[in-house]
């Protein structure tokens, strides 16, 4: 599975893993990928230095890089969270209170952390977790919300390392070249997390051919080698793979309760909802998404408001692993992740995968004899 832009940053194949977890970020580039470590949840710098230090000692001198949260318009510099928390309306706080309440959802202990917080998507943390990166031999930055600032790729570009951003259209794709990033990761409809409203087969042809000759990597709806084999014959130079690291070994989901519902979700199992952040979000359906998205309730608050609003809710939750209300953002590849796997095992079936297609591929075309 090598390409060009996989040969450009010294990786034996071209599946970059997208993932929160230090553990299953190192295990991705140690099994011969790229891992890319988001650091949203980073909102103190010495916590990324701790583990960007593990990481630096688990790769084994592989590549792998840095996933940031950096909106392109400072929505919320100026103002504090208690002035944003202010802004949300009464009724849509009964309307929690209300929904926990049905489910008998425990409080939180005196003092305890409440979850999601706004601070990691503003972009003066970004631009902290950046002064710490840097320091580090990472070779790609990616960015979640789109094209960083020019000053932000300009220093990367100075420091020698890749800038990818995301796109959930040709629009958007272009928009990121003309603002001269490296690489744009084609996020289908299918990806889990925030997503656009174009799938995946019909995105990454059209991004790979808007932005020529940038290379292009397929993400949403890719979990086996068949897969990553048709993304390339799409255009793309790679693929970007998420939710499928969720259900491995290395991964430190907060509940087991979470873990069994991934295993045994079905491709249909997901929704595109607005009740995590106020942007529509491919997750886990749920009663919870499901009391959201009800035409009699009060609907999301945009973001970041709706984020602030559910926070502590959606700790609750997971705390008390209260299963009805219990989700995740998740692909619709999650019908695929029904075993919990080592990253090494799920690499040598995507390995695996990927030959059979090429075989298939070959004999279709007459390179080699058809079994009889």
């Amino acid at each position: 599975m090598e390409t060009e832009l996989s040969k450009k940053l010294g990786v034996e194949h071209a599946i970059f893993g997208f993932t929160p977890f230090p553990a299953v970020a190192a295990a991705i580039t140690r099994a011969g990928g790229f891992g890319v470590l988001g650091a949203v949840r980073y909102t103190a710098p010495d916590d990324l230095k701790r583990d960007l230090d593990w990481m630096q000692a688990h790769t084994d001198g592989k590549p792998y890089g840095l996933d940031v949260v950096m909106p392109a318009k400072k929505a919320v510099d100026g103002i504090s969270e208690a002035d944003i928390e202010a802004m949300i309306p009464a009724a849509h706080r009964a309307f929690v209170r209300d929904t926990l309440a049905k489910h008998q959802v425990p409080e939180l202990a005196e003092g305890e952390a409440s979850g999601w917080r706004i601070t990691g998507w503003m972009e003066q943390v970004a631009r902290s977790q950046l002064d710490v990166a840097f320091d580090y031999p990472i070779k790609l930055l990616a960015n979640a919300l789109g094209s960083p600032p020019a000053d932000v790729i300009a220093r990367a570009h100075d420091h020698g390392v890749l800038v990818a951003a995301l796109a959930g259209s040709a629009k958007h794709a272009r928009r990121h070249a003309a603002a001269g990033i490296d690489i744009v990761v084609a996020q289908g409809y299918e990806a889990g997390g925030h997503t656009g409203d174009i799938a995946t087969m019909v995105l990454v042809p059209e991004i790979a051919e808007a932005v020529a000759p940038l290379p292009v990597l397929a993400a949403g709806g890719i979990g086996s080698g068949e897969q990553i084999a048709a993304g390339l014959a799409l255009g793309a130079q790679g693929v970007w793979l998420g939710s499928l690291w969720l259900t491995t070994t290395e991964a430190e989901l907060h509940s087991r309760a979470l873990t069994e519902k991934l295993l045994a979700a079905g491709s249909g199992d997901t929704v595109r909802s607005r009740a995590l952040t106020g942007k529509p979000a491919r997750q886990l359906r749920t009663e919870w998404t499901d009391a959201w998205d009800d035409p009699a309730g009060p609907g999301a608050l945009p973001m970041p408001l709706q984020g602030l609003l559910v926070a502590e809710a959606v700790s609750r939750i997971q705390k008390y692993e209260v299963r009805p209300l219990l989700g995740t953002p998740v692909g619709q590849i999650v019908g695929r992740m029904n075993s919990e796997r080592s990253v090494q095992a799920v690499f040598d079936e995507l390995t695996s995968g990927f030959e059979r297609a090429i075989d298939r591929i070959d004999r279709i075309a007459g390179r080699q004899p058809r079994e009889v």
